[in-house]
C-alpha cells in the first residue's frame, strides 16, 4: 500500500511541477534598432500596468485641499522630464523621449500602447478646470505648429547663410512639420501641476493625487526672437488619463543604472521631482504671485507646505 501511495504521489508531483523557464536566445541578427542597442530584450516597461490606487469615498474625506505647483526643469533632479532634446542635425535617442514629446505624440498620433490617445484642453492661461470641449488633433498641431503654416519665414543667418540669394532676393524657408516647431521644445522650462491633497480616515493617511499637467513655454518676441520674460501655459492634460501612456514611457534613471527601468509614471507617482507651490485653494482664487513677490512668495509657498505637513502630524499622539 505504501508503494502504491509513493508511486501515485510521484506521478502527481511530476505532473504539476514546473521546470526552470527557458529563456529564448538573444537574436544577434535583429533588425529592430531598440533591440540592437542592448545585449538583451528590454521589454519590462512595455508590459507594465498602471499603479493601482486605493478607492476613495467622499465619506472618508476628512480634509482636502487643491494645490498648484511648478516644476522647474532647470533643476538637476528634474532633468529626466526635460531631456533628451533632439537637435535637428544631431543623433536621436531611440529608447526614450522627453515628457512633452511623449504627451504631444500621444495626443496627435495615438503613440500610446495599443493606440491609446489622450485629450488636450486649450486656453490654459485662463482655465485649468478642464471645461469646454477638448482640442482636436488639428487644433493641437495648430497650437504648436501654427506659426509655420504661412508661406514661410525669412531666413536670417540660418546655419551661417545669408538671407538673400545670389540675385539679392529674400530667401524664404518653409520647413516640414517634424522640423518646424513654432514652440521650441527647448523653451519649455516648466510644468504646472494641479493636485488634490486629502486625509483619508478609512486608511488614516494623508495622500495626494495629481489631477492635471500643463507645459509652460518661455515667450519670445516674434520679430527679434529674444526672450520677453513672459511664461505662456500651452495646454492642460488630465493626468489620470495620461497614466496609460506614461506607464510605458521610459525616463532616464538619475542613478545611472539603465537596468532599472523607470517610467514617467514612476516619477510622478513616487514624487521624484522638485517643485514650488504657486497656489492653494482660496476664497479669492488667486495665486501666490498675486499678493506676494520675491522672497516673500517663496516663504509663503513654504508656509503652505509646512501647514499640510503639520496638519497630518497633529492628528497623532506620540
Amino acid at each position: 500500500m505504501k508503494k502504491i501511495f509513493l508511486i501515485t504521489f510521484s506521478l502527481f508531483l511530476v505532473h504539476f511541477s514546473h521546470g526552470q523557464e527557458i529563456i529564448a536566445p538573444f537574436k544577434e541578427d535583429s533588425e529592430d534598432p531598440q533591440k540592437m542597442n542592448y545585449v538583451y530584450d528590454r521589454a519590462q516597461h512595455n508590459e507594465r500596468e498602471k499603479v493601482q490606487l486605493s478607492k476613495i469615498r467622499e465619506a472618508d474625506m476628512m480634509w482636502s485641499r487643491k494645490i498648484w505647483r511648478e516644476i522647474d526643469l532647470r533643476q538637476r533632479v528634474n532633468f529626466p522630464l526635460y531631456y533628451p532634446q533632439e537637435i535637428r542635425k544631431g543623433v536621436r535617442t531611440i529608447d526614450r523621449k522627453n515628457l512633452f514629446d511623449v504627451l504631444y505624440d500621444a495626443a496627435v498620433g495615438n503613440d500610446g500602447k495599443d493606440g491609446e490617445s489622450i485629450r488636450v484642453w486649450g486656453e490654459a492661461h485662463i482655465d485649468d478646470e478642464f471645461r469646454g470641449p477638448w482640442l482636436s488633433k488639428s487644433e493641437i498641431e495648430d497650437l504648436i505648429l501654427g506659426a509655420y503654416e504661412e508661406v514661410g519665414q525669412i531666413i536670417e543667418n540660418r546655419d551661417g547663410e545669408d538671407s538673400v540669394d545670389v540675385n539679392g532676393n529674400l530667401v524664404r524657408y518653409a520647413p516640414g512639420r517634424d522640423e518646424a516647431m513654432a514652440v521650441n521644445r527647448k523653451d519649455i522650462k516648466k510644468w504646472r501641476v494641479k493636485e488634490h491633497w486629502f486625509f483619508d480616515k478609512q486608511r488614516s493617511v494623508m495622500d495626494v493625487r495629481i489631477i492635471g499637467l500643463c507645459p509652460v513655454v518661455d515667450g519670445r518676441d516674434p520679430v527679434t526672437k529674444e526672450f520677453t520674460g513672459e511664461e505662456i501655459p500651452l495646454f492642460w492634460v488630465y493626468f489620470p488619463e495620461c497614466r496609460k501612456v506614461l506607464k510605458n514611457a521610459l525616463a532616464f534613471n538619475m542613478a545611472k543604472n539603465e537596468s532599472e527601468n523607470k517610467t514617467y509614471e514612476d516619477i510622478f507617482m513616487k514624487r521624484m521631482f522638485a517643485s514650488t507651490i504657486t497656489k492653494e485653494g482660496n476664497v479669492q482664487n488667486r495665486a501666490i504671485a498675486d499678493y506676494m513677490v520675491g522672497l516673500d512668495a517663496i516663504l509663503e509657498a513654504e508656509r503652505i507646505k509646512e501647514e499640510i505637513f503639520n496638519l497630518e502630524h497633529d492628528l497623532w499622539e506620540y
